[in-house]
């Protein structure tokens, strides 16, 4: 398994709680098919909501990936990387193809991000995050950190003496 940037991971899930409250309880496709109709519309115009996971919405049903592993090796890194490495490691064809290039065009560190959340979105298997829960975090703490020395230092006590001996 492979861990992924915690930013990623955040914005995976983010992306399924969108496409679920989309589609609703009971599923209603008509309206997330709208939805995303209306998504790839604005970004085909060069325009589109500047935010990773409404761009992953509009990427999640129509994107192909060719390079599963690299991909995994851009989602270590959340802010930066090569924009057109990703890029090479992915594609939208058909009818959609006008959108993947105007996205990659006009937002291209959006873009990658946005492939890379929809990437992780629809291969949940192969990554996982990086627990930072506090059972984990003090896993290999023994309290050895904690001293002596925690109290007040002469110096700091006498910063208050009111006797007047300064």
């Amino acid at each position: 398994m492979t861990k992924v940037h915690p930013e990623f991971a955040y914005q995976s899930r983010e992306l399924g709680g969108q496409i679920d409250g989309i589609l609703g309880d009971p599923p209603n496709r008509k309206n997330y098919d709208m939805m995303v109709n209306a998504l790839v519309s604005e970004y085909t115009d060069g325009g589109g909501i500047e935010d990773v996971n409404m761009m992953s919405f509009a990427l999640v049903d129509r994107i192909k990936f060719s390079n599963p592993k690299g991909l995994l090796r851009e989602a270590n890194e959340y802010e930066g990387g090569d924009p057109s490495k990703v890029f090479e490691m992915a594609s939208v064809e058909g009818d959609d193809a006008p959108m993947y290039a105007a996205m990659t065009a006009n937002h291209p560190d959006l873009a990658r991000q946005a492939i890379i959340t929809a990437f992780l979105f629809k291969h949940p298997r192969m990554w996982e995050e990086e627990d930072n829960s506090f059972d984990k975090l003090g896993e290999n703490d023994d309290g050895d950190d904690v001293g002596d020395d925690d109290g007040a230092t002469d110096d700091f006590a006498q910063m208050f003496d009111q006797d007047g001996d300064r």
